[in-house]
């Protein structure tokens, strides 16, 4: 479970068969504080890799921006890949099962319904462990 600031607008892909996939990189930050020594702990900010499928990975790129306050539960998983140079890279992800949008809502026309929570399930054919660990990003 997180809760942390979307860092910039989400990067939506299309898969085979029209399958929403999103990524958007979450700001969570843990306060700075004083030892009862007078030692000063320095604020700490963690950057985290989420990534959202269909109906939610939609509702994702329809109504979250960059800035926007987002409550996430998901599972951490984590990726192995070579890059085009060569190089071994690792990265863990947050794949997102659950969200809740904090933020304030914003000036949307009339005609577009409110944004509910949504809870997909990631799709067997698109699960990264079938695609070298990969997401399409």
């Amino acid at each position: 479970m997180l809760i942390g600031h979307v860092g910039a607008d989400p990067q939506v892909k299309y898969l085979d068969q029209g399958v929403c996939v999103a990524q958007v990189r979450l700001a969570t930050t843990e306060r700075g504080y004083t030892l009862q020594n007078g030692t000063q702990v320095p604020e700490r900010t963690e950057w985290h890799n989420c990534i959202f499928w269909r109906k939610q990975a939609e509702v994702v790129e329809r109504y979250v921006h960059k800035g926007d306050r987002l409550y996430v539960e998901g599972k951490i998983q984590s990726r192995d890949w070579t890059d085009r140079q060569g190089i071994s890279r690792k990265a863990i992800d947050i794949v997102v099962e659950n969200m809740e949008m904090l933020s304030a809502k914003s000036a949307e026309p009339a005609a577009q319904p409110a944004a509910q929570p949504v809870q997909p399930t990631a799709p067997a054919a698109m699960k990264p462990e079938e695609n070298n660990g990969e997401y399409p990003f």
